[in-house]
């Protein structure tokens, strides 16, 4: 009898699904894969290891089997996030039975990659039985850990700089990207501007940049922004970053100014746009957050 079968595999991701809806902003991986072993009562054969690699075989299946629910639309991962989609909700609603969930998953899966590459049409979960998914899921499964674990690695090291540190880095990706820093706040009270810019080199030019950096945890709320945009005049171009992201009402504050131009930057953003400037960087800004590429063979999904 096989030890991995659909109906099994199917509770797993119904589950999964479970403990996402719970997260709307998304979930990272690992916590998430860790609540539904928490939530699961494993079999002796999900407990076990893979000789080739050691890694526990239940994260590797549920892993493997998230690729369907990834291209039929109901989940998105993205830097090691795990998120329900709308299409994703609604199908837990459509489909409450957990088999009918997943094999739901697995022929939108199939119908994408049949208007693809018909000839290259990659077996799903449900073909598969035991140790079958070591070699045919490694290489997706291997890709996907070493984009969550580069990612993590950068997270944490922002977070952990020191936040003066931090606001230097940041006035550092300005001037990659052609700004001109007139001012940077030193340590200590601010007056809600951190940093200054200009668009040339003399700060004749509108507009002026007035940029605020939040090193933190938590989302940056509504009351917050508007503290900031307060400070904000006509000829004025607000810059707001912040790690831990915005709250929706605040992103929605921001998108509706007219008067008052703001710009939101979160964590996603700040890497992106510190990867795309980084040739532009000299050398002790590059060591604030050093970032080398790595180039793999993507695997085929």
């Amino acid at each position: 009898m096989p030890e991995i079968t659909i109906l099994r595999t199917a509770s797993h991701i119904r589950k999964l699904f479970e403990i996402l809806s719970q997260h709307p902003d998304g979930l990272k991986a690992a916590n998430a894969l860790k609540a539904l072993a928490e939530a699961t009562q494993l079999t002796t054969y999900e407990q076990g290891t893979y000789a080739s690699t050691g890694g526990r075989r239940f994260e590797k299946i549920v892993r493997f089997a998230t690729v369907d629910c990834v291209k039929a639309g109901w989940l998105l991962k993205d830097r090691g996030i795990w998120t329900i989609t709308e299409a994703g909700r609604l199908a837990m609603s459509e489909y409450p039975d957990s088999e009918a969930f997943y094999r739901e998953a697995i022929r939108l899966y199939r119908a994408w990659r049949e208007s693809t590459a018909p000839e290259k049409l990659i077996e799903t979960s449900d073909d598969i039985e035991q140790d079958e998914i070591e070699s045919v899921g490694d290489a997706r499964i291997t890709y996907e850990q070493a984009e969550e674990q580069a990612w993590a690695e950068i997270e944490a090291h922002i977070r952990t700089m020191l936040p003066y540190d931090f606001q230097e880095m940041v006035a550092d990706l300005l001037k990659a990207l052609g700004y001109h820093i007139a001012w940077v706040s030193p340590p200590g009270k601010d007056g809600g501007v951190d940093i200054i810019a200009h668009v040339d080199p003399l700060g004749t030019q509108s507009p002026r940049i007035k940029v605020q950096v939040k090193r933190v945890a938590n989302k940056v709320d509504l009351q917050t922004l508007n503290s900031f945009l307060a400070i904000i005049e006509t000829d004025d171009v607000g810059l707001y970053v912040s790690t831990g992201g915005f709250t929706k009402d605040a992103e929605e504050a921001a998108r509706r100014q007219t008067a008052r131009k703001i710009t939101l930057i979160d964590l996603n953003r700040l890497v992106d746009l510190w990867i795309e400037a980084y040739e532009k960087l000299d050398e002790k800004a590059r060591r604030r957050l050093p970032l080398s590429p790595i180039y793999f063979l993507t695997p085929e999904v």
